[in-house]
């Protein structure tokens, strides 16, 4: 049974946070090679086909000055928050966190305007940006009623699993 699609986003995932170089699975015929280079990203090989090139960074693209600096992985940013005072001023707010490694994108199409701006207010079900994986686009909801506060990514900036997007102040 080949694949599923949240099965190789979970391999992705964990070999990026692995100190593994490369990573090869053969499952009924249908074979996934995973190897990091030299970047620091992981690439996926998939022989079936042409080969697919997914990136997952194993650091973040470089913030603007204004963002806290980025954690070494995917893993310890979920688990530890951002460090510095930038942590005190950020422990009241709600982050919104990436569910998947993807490509942030604030609008929803280049010459459009943002889905939210700082100052907006948002609900549960507000669309806040898209996070492209694998040509999907996935809209990320706010799951949260509030005031977005901050934006944490540059648009087009490549993001982890569990990587805060977005500050947001609770109602």
């Amino acid at each position: 049974m080949p694949l599923k699609m949240h099965e190789l986003r979970e391999l992705i995932r964990l070999v990026d946070e692995s100190q593994i170089e490369e990573f090869e699975l053969e499952n009924d015929g249908a074979k996934v090679v995973i190897k990091k280079g030299l970047s620091g990203q992981a690439e996926v090989m998939a022989p079936t086909a042409a080969p697919a090139s997914v990136q997952a960074p194993q650091e973040p693209q470089p913030a603007p000055a204004a963002q806290p600096a980025p954690q070494p992985s995917a893993k310890a940013e979920a688990v530890a928050p951002a460090q510095g005072e930038a942590e005190e001023d950020d422990s009241r707010y709600h982050k919104i966190v990436s569910p998947m490694v993807g490509t942030f994108y604030r609008a929803p199409a280049p010459d459009a305007d943002p889905y939210v701006q700082p100052g907006d207010r948002v609900d549960e079900k507000t669309v806040v940006c898209i996070v492209e994986a694998m040509k999907l686009m996935n809209e990320i909801e706010a799951e949260v009623r509030g005031e977005i506060v901050k934006v944490l990514v540059e648009n087009g900036q490549l993001v982890e699993y569990g990587q805060p997007l977005f500050l947001v102040k609770p109602e």
